[in-house]
């Protein structure tokens, strides 16, 4: 399986409180995990930036520019609470973006068989105007549309299984059949969307909450018994992942008890219906995972389980 490894250097930049999870360090904590004999055949690559047409599909120009000029020159500034930039945060958030855009570029073209990008800042809470819950562009949603844009992709499916649900990424696509968005996640933690009743305006929204405590097993019931199926009618022509790793039962802001071990059943389960219905093509975009042992060794039970072991 050719598997495309995606990161920069300058995610790095990304600065932030010191007693904020999303750290600088979980990039490293990735990439560290992924210097290992078993994954010397991963196809490396550094991310690029996004362009101005392709962040546009998703965040208006005006939005994308406020981000631009609050960037503070020294030092750091709070958007909200847990939403934080720094000197380097735009240019790593673009950076992200442009990552969606040149795995699916990868993915479509069939010059790898699927991808994972490491970048952050995360994405999944950002809505087309509005950065939280330590997000700023939605690169899910940014890769959706690059699909379609350039590569004639009629149908998307994104599969989010994130601890927290993916706010932003469902409010971009509520309204658009062409787009299916589904999530497990944590029932009634930030931001305190994601219920079942939460359908879209086209059917086209599929979320699955869990009760805190619920483990591997019970998160592999849901993605087997109601996502797949459901990624299966829809019949997409891409796979988009919204890799969080935070449902690991180490991780300090959620209350899952999935292992490691768990991500790559999960990681070959989806892979299986991707083979069925899209020849394969996932392209999967890390979002959460703030235990830096856990996330690592996460990240690459999913990466061994993309490129077929």
């Amino acid at each position: 399986m050719r598997t495309l490894f995606l990161s920069h250097p300058r995610y790095r930049d990304h600065l932030a409180p010191d007693n904020h999870p999303e750290q600088p360090g979980r990039i490293v904590a990735i990439e560290r995990q992924l210097e290992g004999e078993s994954f010397q055949n991963l196809i490396r690559d550094m991310a690029r930036p996004v362009t101005d047409a392709e962040i546009q599909r998703v965040h208006p120009a005006a939005y994308v520019d406020h981000i631009r000029i609050q960037a503070p020159h020294d030092g750091l500034m709070s958007i909200s609470r847990d939403t934080i930039l720094s000197n380097g945060t735009y240019e790593a958030a673009r950076l992200a973006a442009g990552a969606a855009c040149l795995a699916v570029d990868e993915v479509m073209t069939g010059l790898v068989d699927n991808a994972f990008s490491a970048a952050r800042p995360p994405g999944h809470h950002a809505s087309a105007r509005q950065a939280m819950g330590f997000c700023f562009f939605n690169h899910a949603a940014i890769a959706a549309r690059h699909a379609q844009a350039e590569h004639g992709a009629e149908r998307v499916a994104i599969v989010d299984f994130d601890v927290h649900h993916g706010n932003g990424t469902q409010n971009i696509f509520y309204s658009d059949e062409t787009v299916f968005y589904a999530s497990i996640h944590q029932q009634h933690l930030f931001p305190g969307t994601g219920e079942a009743s939460e359908t879209g305006v086209a059917g086209n929204i599929l979320n699955v909450p869990l009760a805190a405590g619920a483990n591997g097993a019970a998160v592999l019931e849901a993605m087997t018994n109601t996502i797949l199926p459901a990624v299966t009618a829809f019949h997409p022509d891409l796979l988009v992942l919204s890799a969080g790793f935070d449902a690991h039962y180490r991780d300090p802001l959620g209350d899952l008890n999935l292992v490691e071990a768990d991500y790559a059943v999960l990681t070959r389960a989806v892979m299986d219906v991707a083979d069925r219905v899209c020849g394969g093509r996932v392209v999967s975009l890390l979002e959460g995972g703030y235990d830096l042992d856990a996330l690592g060794l996460s990240a690459a039970a999913h990466v061994s389980a993309l490129m077929g072991h």
